[in-house]
């Protein structure tokens, strides 16, 4: 064991014989609470009922608000902190909750939901092993727990499978996939596959048409042509730069669209509404093609069909989704796992890589899916250069491009998500001065009418998967500019019924129990 490790493993311990003297001390807290009679704590729990109900009925801001209401007459109470970080949590705002964990654990060190809060919060962030820490807490503290010993089981096999990652890890030229499966040749195609084909191995329009209706009939394209199409897409997208320049010519349409998230039926009703795409149809697809959403598979191969059928005409923004983090605690790769293999999941993580990062439209709308940076002097040069050939770093220009958020007033904040920062009014218009734009387009979150103006019009947030994960009730939306006349038009639209899977199907077991 490194020294690195064994001083990791110390601070870990430290930490536990901490949390476990203040445990002991801070039990009296629970006894000397309040009576009912206590007219702070009775509006205090009154809030935190409403708050509780509101939480049932998936409105989460507005839960937010009642347990903030009742914190600010009863700020001693462990149980509001740690039920307005689930709220947090929902609404994937994972460094407010975050806060709300730790808050939860200080002021009472024995109620251990704080910690299962906080542990979520740090999973979601990716930070493993100190979500360990808090499932290991928990499970010495109640030794005969089933539940709680799984959490830690689990989570430590995370931890565990990460650092064996990184042992087997070694440095050496990367091959491209064609070179990695050389053999995929020779996969055999059974002769009770009666599903699309690729003609001559290219894709076609009828191709495409016939693997929407495949996928509609929910069956799999065969591993044949799935990766055939992986393979294809990586050399393409080896050969693009991290802004992708589009001309738009005169009167022509374009389409952008937000965030899919593993909604194929709704990505299908885009292309009802608005037509196939096409060279007299182009869209570009704003990042987080999957995840939560259980037909991640089947989004991501039309996508990345449709590109290979109009490399000029249809194009892809990563996401912050579009990373191994993501996939692994959200459903993709559990998805690819159980549709394909896991070595098509390995595959996938290696694709994304590559994605390009942002899209600027007739050298006036940048299109990226996050937001701005924690610099006032970001060029678009600057972004031309990122070498993004990587995980998403946790700072940054690539960070931020994919994890920032618009906020309503001046300046920057810390992010709520834990991640990347969020940027006013005045930062947006900055940038657009300095970069000749007239406005920015992002996506990453959910809005109610699956869009949102904001900083006088100059950032636009617009967001295409409608009920987002079937809970939320948001309507989704697409935006349409010309060539000639660059004022964006939105069209939003509800959500239509899918198979009865349950969006999270395929997440990472832990964090189905975490929420």
């Amino acid at each position: 064991m490194s020294s690195a490790e064994l001083e990791s493993q110390q601070k870990c311990t430290d930490n536990l014989q901490e949390q476990a003297a203040n445990a002991e001390s801070s039990a009296s807290k629970r006894d000397s609470a309040p009576e009912a009679g206590d007219q702070g704590f009775a509006a205090a729990e009154q809030y935190k009922n409403k708050g509780n109900d509101l939480l049932k009925t998936k409105e989460f801001t507005k839960a937010i608000e009642m347990y903030s209401k009742a914190i600010e007459l009863y700020p001693t109470s462990a149980i509001y902190y740690a039920n307005r970080a689930l709220a947090h949590l929902r609404q994937e705002n994972f460094g407010l909750a975050l806060q709300d964990g730790v808050s939860a654990v200080k002021t009472d060190p024995s109620y251990l939901k704080g910690y299962y809060r906080r542990a979520a919060a740090h999973m979601s962030l990716g930070k493993f092993k100190l979500a360990l820490s808090d499932f290991e807490y928990v499970a010495k503290c109640r030794p005969n727990d089933k539940d709680a010993k799984l959490k830690f089981t689990e989570c430590n096999k995370i931890v565990k499978m990460r650092a064996f990652e990184r042992a087997i890890a070694v440095d050496k030229p990367e091959k491209t996939l064609s070179e990695m499966y050389r053999d995929m040749e020779n996969i055999t195609i059974e002769d009770d596959y009666k599903g699309p084909q690729l003609e001559d191995g290219k894709v076609t329009l009828q191709f495409m048409k016939d693997l929407m209706e495949h996928y509609k009939a929910q069956k799999r394209l065969h591993r044949k042509f799935a990766y055939k199409i992986l393979c294809d897409i990586d050399v393409y997208m080896r050969s693009q730069p991290s802004l992708v320049d589009i001309k738009v010519p005169g009167e022509e349409k374009f389409t952008i669209c937000g965030d899919i998230h593993g909604q194929f039926y709704d990505l299908m009703n885009i292309f009802e509404i608005n037509g196939l795409p096409s060279e007299k149809n182009p869209y570009l697809f704003n990042g987080d093609f999957v995840d939560r959403g259980s037909f991640s598979v089947e989004c991501i191969f039309t996508l990345f069909g449709f590109k290979l059928l109009y490399p000029n005409h249809f194009f892809l923004s990563r996401g912050n989704h579009e990373s191994i983090n993501m996939n692994q605690m959200y459903g993709f790769t559990g998805e690819v796992t159980a549709k394909y293999t896991s070595a098509m999941a390995d595959i996938f993580t290696q694709v994304f890589n590559w994605l390009p990062l942002c899209h600027c439209i007739n050298q006036k709308i940048l299109v990226m899916h996050g937001g701005l940076f924690s610099s006032d002097d970001v060029t678009l040069d600057n972004i031309r250069r990122i070498d993004r050939n990587c995980q998403p770093p946790e700072e940054g220009l690539m960070c931020e491009l994919l994890w920032s958020d618009p906020q309503q007033w001046m300046g920057r904040g810390p992010s709520k998500r834990g991640v990347g920062i969020q940027f006013g009014p005045d930062v947006t218009e900055t940038f657009c001065k300095l970069n000749k734009l007239d406005y920015i387009i992002r996506s990453h979150e959910v809005k109610d009418m699956g869009y949102e103006m904001a900083h006088n019009g100059q950032c636009i947030t617009v967001f295409s998967a409608p009920n987002y994960c079937d809970t939320m009730g948001n309507m989704g939306a697409f935006i349409t500019i010309t060539g000639n006349n660059l004022t964006p038009n939105i069209r939003s639209f509800e959500a239509v019924p899918h198979p009865d899977v349950k969006p999270m199907a395929y997440a990472n077991s832990l964090m189905n129990w975490l929420a």
